[in-house]
């Protein structure tokens, strides 16, 4: 449905957007993640043609948005972070002006009006002039013209903000109904929404895709081990003693004692190997009841913080970018292999341009 293909956007000497590929499939909600100055909202002005791109190529349903901008916009609804309201019409008015705008036809209008307006829950506001509405109310009405005429791709960047939480409720219900129909692209830095919402996750750093996969996947791919947290009857010695004879076993670390004479206990597999049976027959053999034991996962924010600290592009580039499907969608740009096997190996001219760059701004930081 879209696909960007080496977009590139500077300002003056700032890279914001650093040759950024991917592609957006029908069907499906994406969530587009990222700290704030890593090119998100640049991304998604060019992708929706407010902003031309340095260079690189964005097509929406075959249409380059550059080349053939009217028949690409013809695709997109979008909701920029501030709504573009004209503050002194009624809702009502607006939004039969960006139905004319859309040319959206004349006997659909009023039907399609009153159809967003419903989902959107502002009916009620029709007649309302914008500029005496709530914050949350002017972001539903943003969000109504962006739906208006249906799109085939829907973005939206930060739909909640302003908000209550009942509100937040029914827009993420919303989003999940648009869905169905269209293909969304969703950028919040709200974490818990994006996981609970969005089908597929991109995180992007220093203007570049760090990650591309499914909540879960992603949640995969970053676990290189799992841990375990025990609460078992018996004296750390004796619990060591017991696991240290299981193969799959990396570490363990005493994390406290209970009570009734228990000892709390982190475990970490190797290859995130599931080991909790064997766990489980090794202490029981030992004698060593196991009060509890918990699986812990890292979480989407803690996913977030490891792909997107605060490290120069160029160490990005070598040690984040090949973990995940995002490095398939940049091989174009690397000769690196997607699992990152080759990471160890010779650096390739683009990696020796980016070290070279990133010692340069070292030394100029140092004068």
């Amino acid at each position: 449905m879209i696909e960007v293909t080496n977009l590139t956007k500077k300002y003056g000497d700032h890279v914001a957007v650093d040759r950024l590929s991917f592609r957006v499939e029908k069907g499906q909600i994406y969530g587009f993640l990222g700290p704030n100055g890593a090119g998100k909202s640049t991304t998604m002005n060019i992708i929706t043609g407010y902003l031309a791109a340095t260079d690189g190529t964005v097509t929406i349903d075959g249409k380059d948005i550059q080349k053939q901008p009217e028949e690409a916009k013809k695709s997109i609804g979008y909701l920029p972070e501030l709504p573009p309201l004209y503050m002194d019409m009624t809702v009502g008015e607006y939004l039969k002006f960006v139905a004319e705008l859309k040319k959206v036809p004349k006997a659909e209008r009023k039907k399609q009006m009153e159809e967003v307006m419903e989902m959107t829950r502002i009916t009620d506001m029709k007649d309302r002039l914008i500029k005496n509405l709530s914050k949350g109310y002017r972001q539903r009405v943003g969000l109504a013209q962006a739906i208006l005429g249906y799109p085939a791709v829907i973005i939206l960047d930060e739909p909640t903000v302003g908000l209550d939480p009942k509100q937040i409720i029914e827009i993420r219900d919303l989003i999940r109904e648009l869905g169905k129909n269209h293909t969304i692209i969703l950028s919040s830095h709200i974490l818990s929404e994006v996981s609970a919402v969005c089908d597929h996750i991109m995180i992007i750093a220093h203007g570049r895709l760090v990650a591309s996969d499914s909540p879960e996947g992603l949640q995969k791919l970053m676990s290189g081990s799992m841990e375990l947290e025990l609460s078992v009857k018996g004296s750390y010695e004796a619990v060591e003693e017991a696991l240290h004879k299981l193969s799959g076993v990396e570490s363990i670390e005493q994390k406290g004692t209970g009570e009734d004479g228990c000892v709390q206990i982190k475990l970490v597999s190797k290859d995130n190997a599931d080991i909790r049976e064997e766990v489980f027959y090794a202490l029981a053999e030992a004698g060593l009841p196991i009060m509890s034991m918990q699986h812990t996962e890292k979480s989407l924010e803690d996913i977030f913080l490891e792909l997107t600290e605060d490290v120069k592009p160029a160490e990005v580039q070598k040690r984040k970018l090949f973990k995940g499907k995002a490095a398939k969608q940049n091989e174009e740009d690397t000769d690196l292999s997607a699992d990152g096997e080759e990471a160890d190996a010779a650096p390739s001219e683009e990696e020796a341009v980016l070290e070279e760059q990133a010692g340069t701004t070292a030394e100029e930081g140092d004068e």
